[in-house]
Parts: structure tokens; sequence; C-alpha cells
């Protein structure tokens, strides 16, 4: 069909009755009409009536008529010009092949596919022989990267030591410093801990007792001291209702532990809390428990009575052998 001796079989009356037209119409009505009637039997289609032959005739009869309209439209003056009515190209398929590479014909579109299969070639060759060698010398690498990460850990402990300056730099320009209590006194050279570093240790206790603590240690530190509060309370309570309980005594420990109940809940939202602004996952911390807590003071109360009752037997144990101690002398400096 591409040849310029191609020469279609239908007439012209016979391609408009096949396109279910009539002479005079337009050329939208012609590509509407062909369009219709391509989606209806091109092969590829999911059309029940689908049939190539009748394609076939319907793509001829579409040139035919393409070419009629563009007859009358020369002979007619005042029209649009004569390229506007030539046959257009239909959609190539061939852009589907070559795995969509290159441009132009076919065959351009075919020796830029080859050059691109050896290109691609070229560069797995490449890399499987840079897998092979890094396989093979995979333990000076592995001796070369370790050192790259000690490396990086030198260059991040010196810039935060680098910020830490700075931070301090700018305090002292702004005159945070200037009402501090120990301002101009001499420095404690050293810590009670020969591995830590004297300087860095001078710097963290300065900023720490000047409030330049993070937020999320200032909430640790809170988090823990209320929790050892709270046990302390609960158990010293406990020990103040005695053992057994009455039945007031009871109702009473009830309330005390709705309270702590209360109490619990709260510590668990600064749990909350605590968690949205740690920059460490591994120091995040879970809920506190009610049921588990209350059972610790109940064991710690338990543990507290045992230990009374121990020293209260020897205590009495003692009081009895001061009694008969010079008695039992007595018998064994006879027995002698």
């Amino acid at each position: 069909r591409m040849l310029s001796g191609y020469n279609p079989k239908n007439n012209v009356q016979d391609s408009y009755k096949i396109l279910d037209l009539e002479e005079g119409c337009s050329l939208d009505d012609v590509r509407n009409s062909y369009h219709n009637l391509a989606k209806k039997y091109h092969p590829d289609s999911s059309s029940g009536v689908a049939d190539s032959k009748a394609f076939i005739r319907v793509e001829e009869a579409y040139r035919v008529v393409l070419s009629d309209l563009s007859g009358k439209q020369k002979s007619d003056p005042g029209e649009e010009e004569e390229d506007q009515f030539k046959s257009k190209s239909l959609q190539h398929r061939h852009y589907l092949s070559f795995e969509g590479v290159g441009i132009g014909t076919p065959s351009q579109r075919e020796k830029q596919y080859m050059q691109f299969r050896v290109d691609r070639a070229t560069e797995q060759v490449l890399e499987y022989r840079q897998q092979r060698l890094e396989s093979r010398y995979a333990g000076s690498d592995l001796s070369r990267a370790q050192d790259v990460r000690q490396s990086k850990k030198v260059k991040i402990t010196q810039a935060v030591e680098r910020l830490v300056e700075d931070l301090i730099q700018e305090s002292m320009a702004k005159g945070d410093f200037d009402n501090l209590s120990g301002k101009g006194k001499p420095l404690q050279k050293f810590s009670h801990s020969p591995h830590i570093d004297p300087m860095t240790h001078n710097l963290n206790r300065i900023l720490i007792d000047n409030g330049y603590q993070p937020e999320w240690i200032l909430l640790q530190k809170e988090i823990r001291e209320t929790i050892e509060r709270l046990r302390k309370s609960i158990v010293a309570s406990r020990r103040k209702l005695g053992e057994p309980m009455t039945l007031s005594e009871q109702k009473q420990w009830g309330r005390i532990c709705e309270q702590f109940a209360e109490d619990i809940r709260k510590l668990n939202k600064r749990v909350d809390d605590f968690n949205l602004v740690v920059p460490i996952l591994s120091r995040q911390m879970v809920h506190f428990s009610t049921d588990k807590e209350i059972l610790r003071a109940r064991k710690t109360y338990e543990a507290v009575l045992e230990k009374v009752s121990d020293s209260d037997m020897k205590g009495n144990e003692g009081e009895e052998g001061k009694r008969f101690g010079w008695k039992s002398s007595l018998l064994k400096w006879l027995k002698l």
C-alpha cells in the first residue's frame, strides 16, 4: 500500500457505501466514519465482529474517499490549500519495536538499536568485572570502610566540639554568663572519672548547671523521679493501713489505688511527650502499668514485713540468750 503504484480496487461510489456516507459529505464525517468502522473491524480490537478483510476494505474505501474529496477541493476556488486535504498517514506501530529506541525510519532506528545493544552489553561486562574485583578484594575494602567510619566519627566529634564552642562564644557575647554565681572563680581541672576528658567534662557541667540541658533529658529525669516518688508513696500508704485491713481501711486503700491510677495516667502522658522529642530511638520509654505497679508495691510491703518479723525474732533470741547465758556457762565449767 505504501508503494506509489498502488491502485485501490474500490470505486468512489462503493467506497462511500462501505463508509456509510453520501457524496458531498465533509472531511470530518469521513474521518469519524472511518474511526468507528476501524474500531469495529480491526483484528486487534475486542469487538465480536472483528475481521481483517473487512478492515482492509474499509481502509481502501477511506483512501479513495479522501482522494475524491481532495480532487473536488482542488477544482473549487476559495477553499483551503490542497495539502490540507491530502490523505494523512495513519499512526505507525513500528515505534513499538526496538524497545522504543531511536528516531527516524525503521532502518535508521534498527541501526540505532544495534548500537544501543552494543553499549548495553559493554556496560554489563564492565559491571561484571567490577563485581568480581570487589568480591576479590572484599577484605581490603572492609578495612578501608572501617577507616572511613572512624574518620567520620572523628570529624563528627570535632564538629560537635566546634558547635559547642561557637554557642558558648555567642552566649558570652550576649552576656548570658554575666550573672553566674561562680564567675571569676577557677575551674576544677579534673573530674572524678579518669576516663573522661577534663575539658569536655567541664563544658558539659557548665552547660548543665546553667540550664542548657536538652528538653528530652529534663523530661527523662522528671519521669524517673515521679515514678520513684509514686512508688514510695503507695508503699508508705499501705504500711500505714497495717495488716489485716478492716472494712474502712479497705475502702481507703481502694481510694488510694484510684488516685495512684490517675497519677500513672498523667505520667504516661509525659512519657508520650518524651518519646516525641527524644532523638534516639533506643532511648524511648514504654507506658507504666497501674496493675503492675500496685503488685510491685504489694510485694515490697510483704518484703518489709518479713524483714521486720525476722528482726523481732532475732531480738527475742538475743534476750533469751542473755537470760540463760550464765547457766550454760556454769554447766560447762562443772563438766570440766
